[in-house]
C-alpha cells in the first residue's frame, strides 16, 4: 500500500513539474514578440530622428552666387584675361562655400574693346533687348540666399542680367547684389533689383572697383569678408 501512495505521490509531483515548465515556456514565448516589437518602435524612432536632423543639415548655409564678368579691354584697367566681377564671385563663394553659376550670352556678340563695347550696352538699354544666355539655373529656393553680381554697364545691369531677372521666379528668394565698377558706386543696382523682383528680398549691396578686383586682391578680399561678416552669411 505504502509503494501505491510513493507511486502515487511520484507520478504527481512529476506532472506539476512538467506543467510548470510548460507554463513559463508559453510565457516566454507571449512576451519575445512584444520585446521585439518594441525594439523595432525604437529603432524606427532613431531611424526618423536621424533623418531629421540630415534634413536640417543639408538645408542650411546652401548660398548661390550668380554672376556676368567679361575679359578684354576694361576701363581704367587695362586688358584682362579673367573678368572682375569673376574674381568677386569667387571670393563671395570661397567665404561661403557657395555654389556659382556663370551667366554666359547664347551668342557672345560682344565686342572686346571698351569703346565698342559701351556702343554696345547703351544700344541694348535703349531697345529694352531681352539677351538670353546659355543654361538653366538651379532650383532657386533651395537656397538660403542668392548673391548676384555684374559690372555697371552704361550705369545700370547689364541687359543680359534683365533677362535673368524677368524669366526666373525670385519670390520669396533673398538676394543680394553687387557689382565692379570704375568710378559710378553702387548705380541703384540695388534699387532696381528690388524693382525687377519686388516678390525678392534684397539686401545690402557691395560695389567693388574693377581695378582693385585686378591689382589690389588682398584690399578687396578684405572688403568681400567684412561685407560678409556684417550680413552675417560668412562661414
Amino acid at each position: 500500500m505504502k509503494s501505491l501512495r510513493k507511486i502515487f505521490a511520484y507520478s504527481l509531483s512529476m506532472i506539476l513539474i512538467l506543467s510548470g515548465c510548460a507554463s513559463q515556456e508559453t510565457n516566454e514565448t507571449a512576451d519575445a514578440p512584444q520585446e521585439k516589437e518594441a525594439v523595432t518602435e525604437q529603432t524606427d524612432e532613431n531611424i526618423n530622428a536621424d533623418d531629421t536632423e540630415t534634413d536640417a543639415a543639408e538645408g542650411q548655409g546652401k548660398y548661390l552666387v550668380i554672376y556676368f564678368s567679361r575679359t578684354g579691354e576694361q576701363y581704367n584697367v587695362g586688358t584682362i584675361d579673367k573678368g572682375n566681377t569673376e574674381i568677386v564671385a569667387e571670393m563671395i563663394a570661397e567665404n561661403t562655400g557657395a555654389d556659382l553659376f556663370e551667366i554666359l550670352p547664347e551668342d557672345d556678340h560682344y565686342p572686346v574693346t571698351y569703346a565698342e563695347l559701351t556702343e554696345v550696352a547703351k544700344k541694348e538699354q535703349s531697345e529694352h533687348a531681352s539677351i538670353p544666355f546659355r543654361g538653366e539655373l538651379p532650383d532657386l529656393h533651395q537656397y538660403e540666399a542668392v548673391f548676384v553680381g555684374s559690372p555697371v554697364w552704361w550705369g545700370d545691369w547689364p541687359m543680359i542680367m534683365y533677362t535673368l531677372f524677368e524669366t526666373n521666379d525670385f519670390s520669396g528668394i533673398t538676394l543680394i547684389p553687387f557689382n565692379t565698377n570704375e568710378g559710378s558706386g553702387k548705380s541703384g543696382f540695388d534699387k532696381k533689383l528690388k524693382n525687377a523682383c519686388p516678390d525678392a528680398e534684397v539686401l545690402d549691396m557691395l560695389a567693388i572697383s574693377g581695378h582693385d578686383a585686378q591689382n589690389n586682391r588682398e584690399s578687396t578680399a578684405q572688403k568681400v569678408s567684412e561685407w560678409l561678416n556684417q550680413l552675417g552669411y560668412k562661414k
